[in-house]
């Protein structure tokens, strides 16, 4: 029994030595021939730059230009209103009426006040005239003439403070008439007719203005400081594209006039702010964009070839050629395109030597072949020639 048991424990030992020889020998095999085989040929090309206008997109948010509330200026009950919500009103367009009848009163007190005192001073000044003809001729006394002089002055000192008073009091009834301070569009009733409102009772309603109107967007402190630099200077007013949520651009390209003194610390941004025409209302108060801003100048710019960049989970890449011709995994970020190239922001810099043909066989740190643009095509025709060929015997 232990015999056999010893022979089959040889024999699997056997086995497992022959196969693991046979894997080796497979191994050098295939190394031999991969030494053998010859390095893939491809097209290198240095980095160019071009000059080119920089953009950077950014989220935006329409914001009115003025939001004003509208409040009573004075006490009353709320008797009319003039508008429906959402309605487009002008500036100086009646809102509200607050009772007026209060009002109304205390102006018609201070307007008949101002008449009896204008009729005192006409006669006092009738007087006065004839109390100087009569003085000269020593018919009055000069005190009489004194006392009335002193009547006259007084009587107009008081028309002066009766006409001021008439002056605010129709000011105040004016205050009855609540008007909109500004052009735009009228927000929710807050207070509604019948009640009593104050000065202090709070917004009767809003008003966001409409045109012009602004759209706020963060920029990247990174990306403000190289727009800064290509533009020469920070306080440049600059072309800005609008994009609706739809994707579709806004008919009116504005202009990027204002930006925050300071960068926000928990984003690394700084607020800019655009003005945009808003003739026929498209854009509302609070609502979310894209914008596309423009630089003022042109930069240089590195730029690589489509066709020689590759993605992967990290992000792009290329294959660029070091000291040695070897080609090496380098990543790239990219920010926007330029015809077939891609404006690369960091990973590669002008004089940079990359692959752009023969990407397929490349593995870094692995020797390539470089062929020039001609000889890569007759290759390729070759190869395609040779695989119609092969269909058409196997056929």
């Amino acid at each position: 029994m232990k015999k056999t048991i010893f022979i089959i424990l040889a024999v699997l030992l056997l086995a497992i030595i022959a196969r693991y020889g046979v894997t080796v020998y497979d191994n050098i095999k295939t190394g031999k021939a991969m030494r053998n085989k010859p390095a893939p040929q491809v097209v290198a090309e240095e980095i160019q730059e071009r000059s080119i206008i920089r953009t950077y997109d950014a989220p935006g948010r329409v914001v009115a230009k003025y939001r004003v509330d509208v409040l009573a200026r004075i006490s009353g009950y709320l008797t009319k209103s003039y508008f429906k919500e959402g309605d487009f009103v002008k500036a100086g367009q009646t809102l509200f009426q607050i009772e007026p009848t209060e009002f109304s009163n205390s102006a018609k007190m201070a307007s008949a006040n101002v008449a009896n005192l204008k009729a005192q001073l006409a006669y006092a000044e009738k007087q006065l005239a004839r109390a100087q003809e009569l003085v000269k001729n020593d018919y009055i006394a000069k005190s009489r003439y004194d006392e009335m002089l002193s009547q006259r002055d007084s009587l107009r000192a008081q028309l002066a403070s009766a006409q001021a008073s008439y002056n605010d009091s129709q000011r105040i009834m004016g205050y009855t008439m609540v008007k909109s301070p500004v052009d735009g569009r009228v927000g929710i009733i807050n207070v509604t007719v019948g009640n009593y409102v104050t000065p202090s009772s709070g917004a009767l309603t809003t008003i966001n203005s409409t045109n012009p109107i602004y759209v706020t967007f963060p920029l990247d402190s990174n990306d403000y400081a190289i727009l800064a630099n290509s533009d020469a200077e920070a306080n440049s007013n600059r072309k800005v594209e609008l994009y609706l949520s739809n994707g579709e651009k806004y008919k009116f390209d504005g202009v990027q006039d204002f930006q925050d003194n300071k960068v926000d610390q928990s984003t690394g941004t700084i607020t800019m702010r655009a003005t945009f025409q808003n003739p026929n209302n498209a854009l509302i108060q609070g609502e979310f964009l894209t914008v596309k801003l423009y630089a003022n100048k042109p930069s240089n710019i590195p730029v690589v070839p489509q066709t020689a960049v590759q993605e992967n989970q990290a992000g792009k890449y290329v294959y660029k050629l070091d000291e040695n011709d070897l080609p090496q995994l380098t990543y790239i970020k990219t920010k926007g395109q330029n015809g077939d190239n891609w404006i690369v922001e960091e990973g590669l810099k002008k004089g940079d030597r990359i692959i752009t043909d023969g990407l397929q066989k490349v593995v870094p740190g692995k020797p390539v072949t470089i062929v020039s643009k001609e000889e890569m095509q007759k290759i390729k025709n070759s190869e395609k020639t040779s695989d119609n060929k092969s269909g058409q015997e196997t056929k």
